[in-house]
């Protein structure tokens, strides 16, 4: 088992009180599998992705139970929630990878795209600047943008929406996880380019033999790419199960209604 999911409780502390946001949730994740997190928007499938990653913002939100185990190379699981900063910040974008909602947030305006690409591989796999470029490259090539090696000195908003979203992918790929958060990666994107990004994902996981947690609200894109699928509410997954089992025989009232 790649990722174990005990019991994950993510408060918030506001002036109007306690907001359980992730509620005692409980899910695992092994190496190449797809598991689909689905529910409406409020129903704490963003939290769940941030606190895997630790990047909870506190205050006023806080890890408050519950362990997130990871299975490191050798066999080694470690709990993520006890871990230190130092860790996580060598985790995150290496061992585990999250492609975000919407690129123009996470990719910095101000720098050419190669900046943030070599920038990656700098920091996780201490590679020279030339070598972590040429890697870079091929990865944009990997995920399917025209002249990369050309491209890759645009500024984020010289690229179209679709072409952002494959550089972030790009960038999640870069250090090859072992676990992609894909937190609804097609939302803002057409019909056409959101079935180019899906199988990009599919072909880069089966490549990897990653496991991918994709968020969504989307029971369509949950029935095109996972094997098992969570439904959350309020905070709960009310329901699990192999995809064909959730979509033919839904047993909560929640999943029936999505």
């Amino acid at each position: 088992m790649l990722i174990e999911v005990n019991n994950l409780k993510t408060h918030f502390f506001t002036e109007e009180g306690v907001v359980r946001a992730v509620d005692g949730i409980s899910f695992s994740l092994d190496r190449g599998e797809v598991l689909g997190i689905v529910g409406e928007s409020g129903s704490g499938k963003s939290v769940t992705s941030l606190s895997l990653l630790r990047l909870i913002p506190d205050p006023p939100g806080r890890i408050v139970g519950g362990q997130i185990l990871l299975e490191s190379e050798g066999g080694v699981v470690e709990d993520l929630v006890e871990a230190s900063e130092a860790r996580m910040e060598r985790i995150r974008g290496d061992r585990i990878a999250m492609i975000f909602q919407d690129p123009m947030t996470s990719l910095n305006p101000y720098l050419r795209v190669s900046e943030q690409l070599i920038e990656v591989l700098e920091l996780h796999r201490g590679m020279g600047r030339a070598e972590a470029r040429r890697r870079s490259v091929e990865m944009l090539q990997a995920v399917g943008i025209p002249a990369a090696a050309s491209r890759i000195d645009d500024y984020p908003h010289q690229l179209s929406g679709g072409m952002r979203q494959r550089v972030m992918i790009a960038m999640a790929l870069l250090c090859d996880p072992d676990l992609l958060i894909a937190d609804e990666p097609t939302t803002a994107l057409d019909v056409t380019i959101q079935a180019q990004i899906l199988d990009l994902i599919r072909e880069r996981k089966e490549a990897l033999g990653a496991a991918v947690l994709l968020i969504t609200h989307d029971l369509g894109v949950v029935a095109k790419m996972a094997d098992r699928v969570a439904v959350m509410y309020a905070g709960r997954i009310v329901e699990e199960g192999p995809v064909g089992a959730i979509f033919h025989a839904p047993r909560h009232p929640y999943t029936i209604g999505l």
